[in-house]
């Protein structure tokens, strides 16, 4: 397929740079034997870039793949062998952010889940890793380093002038100089540079937050090591490693209250049945430090994992019947660390307010979700749920440094509070704060300046951009090129050009178009030059409807959405004949920005050739460039 070949491409410009540098170390070109008289044990390595991204989870990922298509030289630094962070094949936590249809997170999230249906349709999470690796690999502007674990910084001044890191495969040590740097590491390890943070639960009262109900200590949500379950028609015992917890009824024998207040939820471990369970409350390390201690918390979640699924599995009431173990993750996913703190400090109220900023650059809609530091060995509820308007809005002022001018950061190191984080540490979130703040760094490097700069003079040109970028901003909706306001449109085509990218509040906002019967069509009085059209196609936003499964081992396979266009034309009237200016027979993306030789016309249209099943494709936008 033409993809495959773009991608190769792609993969050979990021290993070239590196291949360069390998050149230039100490070590012979290969015509003769190594010893230790002629060649190193180690290697050093010198890189600079405009971007320096630490951290290559789903924040991580957007924040580069952004600030990449924007013009910016990026390097993205990960210290694990796959990208994806909790979301990856070695920890498979579920990707969730909002909780309506209307408000699900698009942009690159929304891209890279829509890969992931093309190439991965059986939902291997293996493969749903490269999904992630491919969006990657694919911007000639990204050099991507994985195994590389960022150790320390050089300063000049107030500002960070480079990061160190150590390839664990390569024996390599890399100096990585950059402009501006991102943290999106989570465990915010750029705090080597002096940056302010914070860590722990602040006390109710320093920003009278009400929903926390003790704090002024550095307690934190704890980890979770998830497992998988493989559906199965033999039903033998399960036994449990002797190193691991061996539960009875006893330990689960406690009161389960549900809440009578109105959007108060109070959870509990469910240990009543595996189906549909995703085990998130196998949670320790709150009372603990989850870095520095994260070997021993490790170890304690293998104890209590291997420990549930033989009461589950083994219980006389038949509940494990059915399932057998599959998978057990090995490093546990992280909830909460360390928060950076920023011009603005997002809290409750901001949440529970819907986030009315004027610099707003990504949203929220789950819960402020407070796990209880005690976590799985307290017997009770370990975790209260607030109820919080969705599409809350979250501001620039939360992605960059208050004291160290060149560092950003996005994920859950993002500057907020304990309470704050709870509601924004989710992964669809992340995944939009990581866009945005690779956005707000491209613009800093377009411009010569510093974040704080970018917000002060340059906001509204970020909004604009995410908005371009298919990010839904609360509050706003788009606007459309000037072309496209101009055009003349056929009545039924007008509700494309009211920059509503989506179904919304009942109101389908998109155009049925049947496969070469009708078009799309925009005119002009007078010849116009166009070099470009912008496209959003409907990939059926619905919650969790593209999140990988609890259960890995089946033959299911998912579609792309069928009204999906898979085959389309952007054809222009040239000399009284229409010319086609660009043709894909095989689109599975919802944001597709073509370009094409600038040409003099007077009619632009959009034509479907193909679907992905449906009878008629729907479409959200179509914008003349």
């Amino acid at each position: 397929m033409k993809s495959i070949s773009k991608i190769i491409a792609a993969i050979l410009v990021c290993i070239m740079p590196l291949t360069a540098c390998r050149q230039q170390s100490k070590s012979n070109d290969g015509s003769q034997m190594l010893t230790e008289q002629n060649s190193e044990v180690k290697t050093d390595v010198e890189l600079s870039a405009d971007v320096v991204v630490c951290g290559g989870g789903l924040a991580g990922v957007c924040a580069a793949v952004s600030a990449a298509r924007h013009g910016a030289k990026v390097i993205l630094v990960q210290d694990r062998p796959m990208l994806g962070g909790n979301a990856s094949s070695e920890m498979r936590m579920g990707i969730v952010g909002v909780k309506t249809d209307d408000h699900q997170e698009t942009g690159i999230l929304e891209e890279m889940q829509l890969r992931n249906f093309y190439y991965n349709p059986l939902q291997r999470y293996t493969m749903w890793d490269d999904a992630i690796y491919t969006t990657v690999v694919s911007e000639p502007n990204i050099k991507l380093l994985l195994n590389t674990s960022v150790n320390d910084v050089v300063m000049k001044g107030e500002r960070i002038a480079a990061v160190k890191a150590w390839n664990i495969n390569a024996y390599t040590n890399y100096t990585i100089a950059g402009k501006l740097f991102l943290d999106c590491t989570g465990d915010g390890i750029l705090r080597l540079s002096g940056a302010k943070f914070r860590r722990g639960r602040e006390l109710p009262a320093e920003f009278n937050e009400y929903c926390q109900a003790e704090g002024g200590d550095a307690k934190t949500m704890g980890n979770s090591i998830l497992l998988q379950l493989r559906k199965t028609d033999k039903d033998v015992p399960f036994k449990a490693p002797e190193w691991a917890y061996h539960f009875t009824d006893d330990d689960f024998n406690y009161d389960t209250p549900k809440s009578t207040i109105p959007g108060l939820k109070f959870n509990y471990k469910r240990i009543n049945h595996p189906h549909d369970n995703n085990f998130w409350w196998c949670e320790f390390g709150g009372n603990f430090d989850t870095i520095a201690d994260a070997n021993d918390i490790q170890f304690e979640l293998k104890k209590i994992v291997y420990g549930i699924w033989e009461y589950m599995k083994n219980h006389p009431d038949g509940r494990g019947k059915g399932y057998e173990l599959d998978w057990v993750g090995s490093l546990p996913g992280k909830r909460e660390s360390t928060r950076f703190v920023g011009p603005h400090i997002l809290t409750q109220h901001d949440v529970l307010n819907g986030g009315h900023f004027p610099d707003v650059v990504a949203y929220g809609g789950w819960t402020l979700d407070d796990h209880h530091p005690d976590a799985f060995h307290r017997k009770g509820r370990i975790s209260v749920e607030y109820k919080v308007p969705q599409g809350f809005g979250i501001p620039f002022g939360c992605l960059y440094s208050v004291n160290v001018p060149n560092l950003m950061f996005a994920g859950r190191d993002i500057s907020a509070t304990h309470m704050g984080l709870s509601a924004t540490r989710v992964m669809a979130t992340c995944a939009l704060l990581g866009q945005a703040a690779g956005t707000g760094a491209a613009v800093a490097i377009e411009k010569g300046i510093d974040p704080a700069q970018v917000h002060k003079e340059h906001i509204a040109l970020v909004q604009a951009m995410l908005e371009d970028d298919d990010v839904m901003l609360p509050y706003r909706w788009r606007k459309v090129s000037e072309l496209t306001a101009a055009a003349k449109v056929a009545e039924d085509v007008e509700i494309l050009r009211n920059g509503i990218d989506r179904k919304w509040e009942g109101n389908d906002n998109g155009v049925w178009v049947a496969p070469n019967e009708n078009t799309i069509t925009y005119s002009w009085e007078n010849p116009v030059t166009v070099s470009g059209s912008r496209i959003i196609f409907d990939s059926d936003l619905k919650v969790r409807s593209k999140r990988m499964r609890k259960l890995e081992a089946t033959t299911e396979r998912v579609e792309i959405p069928k009204m999906m266009a898979k085959g389309f034309k952007v054809e222009a009237l040239v000399d009284g004949e229409w010319k086609t200016l660009y043709e894909d027979d095989d689109n599975y993306l919802r944001l597709r920005k073509v370009a094409f030789e600038p040409v003099q016309t007077t009619q632009l249209r959009l034509v479907v050739t193909e679907t992905w099943g449906a009878k008629e494709a729907h479409i959200f936008a179509f914008d003349a460039l």
